[in-house]
């Protein structure tokens, strides 16, 4: 396949058999280096026939297992041991992820880089960057997942995450690789502002397509990283580009996945002015319409009462807020109900 027209440069010839490692290189011109690029790591391993499955984390820099789980599967698995073909990019928004301590937006740009696709050769860093994977990656690919954490703005529930998709036959095939993924949960959603993200390019070219949220609150979960290492092993598997099979037994003994959904904007909590939010539960609590999901405090102001936030409707806590301090319009809870549909 033909490169689309991109400012980004890559050395990998994704058709080549074997083992490549390399980077993407975009410009970046700055006052101490005119010519300079963003190396942005990239691997292909390649053997036989098979699907091709893409693996991304890293979209925001501060989203860290699934950075390790894909830099550690690159770094240890061997062509000869798959069928198909591997691209693994463990650190796509690289500038975010070396920025202090991480940083959900790239520090070139202020952008978010999941709300830029299909991007723009023209623009600016992650206008760039969103348009040479839409163009130039997208079309080799069969199968895909691209791994978040709630970063440091919330803590999910772990899951593998996915949106209804119209078609019957991709939702099944995709429903199906959630369910061989293996994590706790599998969540049916429409975020806040979806059209924009990398899932959202990917579903578009009719892709099967799995996210993840496991983990959050800008650090490294030791349970999200063991679900999202076995997870990616499990879907290779899955896809018959690995021998085995998948291994879905969950830590409480629950024996497979749970199928849930986020149905409606009543699912969101949010908060209607800013101060310190305190919670009243965690990730994976049982909570119902009416009870409290946390408190508003203004420490700043004298003798302020503080203000009360309800959920508006009862399930499990899907996403519990990360920061202690929140701006007024910050989502600081989300609900998850079962998808009724698997039952029908």
């Amino acid at each position: 396949m033909q490169f689309v027209k991109s400012r980004v440069q890559c050395d990998i010839d994704f058709d080549r058999p074997g083992r490549q490692a390399g980077f993407l290189r975009a410009p970046h011109s700055t006052n101490t280096s005119g010519w300079g690029t963003v190396q942005i790591p990239i691997y292909v391993l390649k053997n036989g026939a098979g699907p091709t499955l893409l693996l991304t984390g890293g979209v925001h820099g501060n989203e860290y297992e699934g950075q390790i789980a894909i830099s550690r599967l690159a770094q240890s698995i061997k062509p000869e041991e798959i069928s198909g073909r591997l691209i693994l990019m463990p650190s796509v928004n690289t500038p975010a992820a070396l920025n202090h301590n991480g940083s959900r937006m790239s520090p070139l740009d202020g952008r978010d880089l999941n709300r830029c696709f299909p991007g723009n050769p023209a623009g600016t860093f992650s206008d760039m960057l969103a348009h040479f994977i839409d163009s130039n990656i997208l079309p080799h690919v069969d199968v895909a997942v691209d791994m978040h954490t709630g970063g440091h703005s919330a803590e999910f529930a772990l899951c593998t995450v996915m949106h209804d998709i119209d078609d019957p036959e991709l939702r099944r095939k995709t429903l199906a690789a959630a369910a061989a993924f293996g994590a706790p949960f599998n969540v049916i959603f429409s975020g806040v502002d979806e059209g924009a993200t990398l899932t959202s390019a990917i579903e578009r070219r009719k892709i099967l397509c799995l996210g993840t949220e496991i983990g959050g609150w800008g650090r490294v979960s030791v349970e999200a990283l063991r679900i999202g290492e076995r997870g990616v092993r499990n879907l290779l598997c899955h896809l018959g580009m690995t021998a085995g099979t998948p291994e879905t037994l969950q830590k409480d003994g629950a024996p497979g996945v749970r199928h849930m959904v986020v149905p409606t904007p009543a699912c969101y909590s949010f908060a209607p002015s800013g101060g310190i939010f305190e919670p009243r539960h965690l990730a994976g609590d049982l909570v119902t319409k009416g009870q409290t999901a946390g408190w508003l405090h203004f420490v700043e102001d004298l003798d302020r009462a503080p203000t009360e936030i309800l959920y508006e409707t009862s399930g499990v806590l899907w996403a519990a807020c990360g920061p202690g301090r929140v701006l007024r319009g910050d989502c600081v809870a989300v609900v998850m109900q079962a998808y009724e549909e698997l039952k029908a």
